[in-house]
């Protein structure tokens, strides 16, 4: 009922637009509507989300570090033990040239960043450090267009230890499951939810783009967050949208063919089923093809190399392609008629049981890298206040380790990123180090103090939802007392 109404307002909204632009004068009802489209593409402000999800469930402890003595202390001797261990070097160790490649020798101490405690000054008195293979992203936050959030997930209410293992409130479902909290991250639910919260969005806003189909772009595959109950994800490959096979240029070696096949797939019918699917055929070959005219005049530098550092080669880093893309889908917002836009990009390999020191080192190298690209890249395109990125992940990861990796936890450390993010600073109260306190609920699995709905709701409410329909979107935001954790200029 919420998007309902806000989808007519917004009709009205664009009407008295209209009707501003045009007096009394009597136009045919399809350039009124022509016209309607124009005039809001001239007056509203573009604005985009981006979800960069970490596919297996990231260690964060090992990507947002606290370096206080007390702190430091604590993670030196949980993190220094087992058979390969995971304890990275302290801020200002240098690099150990005849160590194994990818080893947290190899890599030089943690790379120091100094927030300004001005939003969350409950953090004043701690220092903080990024994974050594995070230069990109320490500079990006340094600059001020970075921030972290700590220690967040999906809860239904604030929770204690006590609250947990009591049983005396209410917990997301399916804890530590890879598919459900994946599912809950982004769809509040677990695996077999229909509708995420970024589709939501998308319902409510898709009203302020002249073509609602390009509102909810994938650069990854399906995604529950991307999914609305009236908007469906339009996803889209590295290369550009992804065409219907065999119906251009020739079809077993005949273009006659190829168009008998269009005209086969896209032709009027009786019977009711078959119309409808040519109907969806039709639309479908229609938004391709305005798709690829838009996106084929935009056009971005592509991303450099990165370097592997648990091989030193150049390599090229497949998330940056994605937000290559992404950038490139901004760049032709006017062709596409978008003023609000919702994107999901991915990378996995964050399952780190075992080997972890190589790979998650290659894993911050490329997410620093893919961050620093595209920040840039808006920058060149001007839109660098207009677009924001979060990550998101399964869930965190055990403080302790298994012995040369770690396993399924709850809470974690995520990234906010661009030129309306307040950057240099920690938002939420970042936890206590090591085990058995109150911040863990066993193996050092944080128990999150920053709700997967506090972060939509203040992404939700810069990208224009009013805050009753935030809480439409996020049913739990009333729960908790802070509904805008502040991250947004």
């Amino acid at each position: 009922m919420s998007i309902h109404n806000a989808a007519r307002r917004e009709f009205l909204r664009r009407s008295s637009v209209l009707s501003a632009s045009m007096g009394a004068s009597a136009v045919p009802f399809a350039l009124n509507m022509a016209a309607m489209g124009q005039a809001v593409a001239q007056t509203a402000d573009y604005k985009a989300i981006v979800c960069l999800f970490l596919y297996g469930g990231n260690d964060s402890c090992n990507m947002v570090l606290p370096t206080d003595s007390a702190s430091w202390t604590a993670y030196q001797t949980v993190r220094n033990q087992g058979t390969d261990p995971i304890a990275l070097r302290a801020p200002g160790t240098a690099v150990d040239t005849g160590a194994p490649l990818g080893s947290p020798a190899a890599l030089g101490g943690v790379l120091p960043i100094a927030p300004d405690f001005t939003q969350f000054a409950v953090n004043n008195g701690r220092s903080f450090a990024l994974h050594p293979s995070m230069a990109q992203a320490q500079s990006l936050f340094d600059q001020g267009r970075l921030a972290v959030i700590a220690n967040a997930g999906p809860l239904v209410t604030p929770l204690t230890k006590t609250e947990y293992r009591n049983n005396t409130k209410p917990k997301p479902a399916k804890l530590f499951s890879h598919n459900d909290q994946q599912s809950t991250w982004q769809a509040l639910a677990t695996e077999g939810a229909k509708v995420g919260w970024g589709g939501r969005f998308g319902d409510l806003l898709a009203a302020r783009n002249t073509r609602s189909i390009f509102t909810n772009i994938s650069v990854s595959g399906n995604a529950v967050f991307m999914a609305g109950d009236t908007i469906f994800q339009y996803q889209v490959g590295t290369n550009g949208a992804v065409a219907v096979g065999g119906i251009t240029g020739t079809l077993f070696g005949s273009a006659t063919a190829a168009t008998t096949f269009r005209s086969i797939i896209t032709a009027d019918n009786q019977h009711l089923f078959a119309k409808e699917h040519a109907a969806i055929v039709a639309r479908s070959v229609s938004a391709q093809a305005d798709f690829t005219t838009a996106f084929n005049a935009s056009s971005v530098a592509a991303p450099s190399t990165y370097t592997v550092p648990s091989t030193g080669a150049q390599g090229n880093n497949n998330l940056a392609i994605q937000l290559q893309t992404v950038a490139r889908i901004v760049g032709a917002r006017a062709g596409l008629g978008a003023n609000r836009q919702v994107f999901f990009v991915s990378m996995g390999g964050f399952d780190t049981h075992d080997g972890q020191n190589r790979g998650h080192a290659d894993l911050m190298a490329r997410l620093s890298h893919a961050l620093a690209y595209f920040d840039a890249t808006l920058a060149t395109l001007g839109v660098r206040e207009s677009v924001a990125l979060f990550t998101a992940s399964d869930f965190g990861r055990t403080f302790t380790t298994n012995g040369d990796g770690t396993d399924h936890g709850w809470g974690a450390h995520h990234f906010i990123s661009g030129g309306a993010v307040r950057g240099k600073e920690v938002y939420g109260r970042f936890p206590t180090v090591g085990l058995n306190h109150d911040d863990e609920v066993g193996s050092g699995s944080l128990l999150p103090g920053v709700a997967v709905d506090q972060i939509g709701g203040t992404l939700g409410k810069w990208f224009g939802v009013s805050d009753a329909n935030l809480d439409f979107v996020f049913p739990n935001l009333r729960n908790f007392a802070q509904r805008d954790l502040g991250f947004m200029v």
